[in-house]
């Protein structure tokens, strides 16, 4: 199967692939940007973020000295903001210990922060050519399918059954373009619902097509459902009508990112006494809570969250950082600059609303 699997599927990838931004100039930076961004991520939304990054930051010595704010802030709306920090630290790294360069093997790419099995794969074998197996999630799907792999992808053990095919199937000396076509094949044809089966240049060799059971592949295990919690904020206006922001610390969730201040709700209590107790306990000041703002949700990975926003009054101050890494007062025509998360986007969407 090995080889007229990669004859027909690199035959398919000459007249079909996709045209990519990055694949008019595989270098390893370019390379190593476009598979960052697209982790858990639709290239129809990663096009433009790229191109702007490509923009901004043309190479590691760039982004290397940029501020971790500015990378934030370009980063804005892809999600997953520990991409990005990832991102930027590594690129120090880069700068410092490879003279601007990303390395050609596989320890030193896995020693930078935020490059994994798949990342390091994908560099070396589209920017570098070398032999190396690539598995994300599209990647996964075809080769379940084609080889109606039992054990559940999303486990430990599938995991590695899947990664060992794929090293087994490498062609030599052409990496580059076959894990690219895989990649273009999960996401062009073998979709995870209605694959198009009569269009694919290896449904001949596809034992889950051949056997009529398409729809029974990739195995997976059932997940459970996700907490949802009911969070507050507080948007508490100086004197002067600016607003109070603080900076999440950089090892939790949207870390370095800015945000209304608040937190979660605990058993038994109401929305205002959630509010007032976690200011006081990430910022040891008093408020008054005010009128709602607005209800807020969003999904994140492995959570849903609905917030409620409220104006609140300063009662008791100066505001003392015992959580947040800042604290600022800004003009709420300013937020723009502030790289925010999608939920305190929303608020502050609608503060600017109100002020036009």
């Amino acid at each position: 199967m090995k080889e007229q699997l990669a004859h027909q599927l690199l035959d398919w990838y000459t007249r079909a692939g996709r045209s990519l931004p990055w694949r008019d100039d595989p270098a390893p930076y370019s390379i190593w940007i476009s598979e960052i961004m697209a982790q858990q991520t639709r290239l129809e939304t990663v096009i433009p973020y790229y191109q702007r990054w490509m923009a901004r930051f043309p190479d590691i010595h760039s982004l290397a000295a940029a501020s971790q704010q500015e990378v934030l802030n370009l980063w804005e709306g892809l999600g997953y903001y520990s991409r990005a920090r990832n991102l930027h630290k590594a690129a120090g790294r880069v700068v410092a210990n490879f003279d601007g360069k990303l390395p050609e093997d596989k320890h030193s790419l896995l020693s930078l922060p935020g490059i994994g099995r798949y990342t390091a794969g994908a560099i070396l074998s589209i920017a570098f050519g070398l032999d190396e197996p690539v598995v994300d999630g599209n990647i996964k799907r075809v080769y379940a399918r084609l080889l109606k792999v039992e054990t559940a992808i999303n486990t430990p053990a599938g995991e590695k059954e899947i990664w060992l095919q794929a090293e087994e199937l490498l062609p030599p000396g052409k990496a580059r373009d076959f894990n690219q076509a895989l990649m273009d094949l999960g996401a062009i044809i073998c979709l995870p619902r209605n694959p198009d089966c009569g269009t694919c240049p290896i449904a001949d060799l596809c034992k889950a097509h051949l056997s009529g059971q398409v729809d029974n592949y990739p195995v997976r295990q059932a997940k459970k459902e996700p907490p949802h919690y009911i969070v507050t904020a507080a948007v508490i206006r100086g004197d002067d009508g600016r607003v109070l922001v603080t900076q999440r610390p950089e090892d939790t969730l949207l870390g370095g990112m800015w945000e209304f201040p608040g937190g979660k709700q605990e058993p038994g209590e109401t929305l205002e006494e959630c509010l007032k107790r976690e200011i006081l306990e990430e910022l040891a000041c008093r408020i008054e809570v005010r009128q709602l703002v607005g209800v807020f949700r969003h999904a994140y990975t492995h959570f849903r969250v609905t917030l409620h926003a409220f104006n609140a009054e300063l009662k008791s101050g100066p505001v003392e950082l015992r959580y947040h890494l800042a604290a600022e007062w800004v003009p709420i025509h300013d937020l723009d600059k502030m790289p925010m998360g999608k939920i305190d986007r929303m608020i502050a969407g609608q503060l600017q609303a109100r002020e036009e």
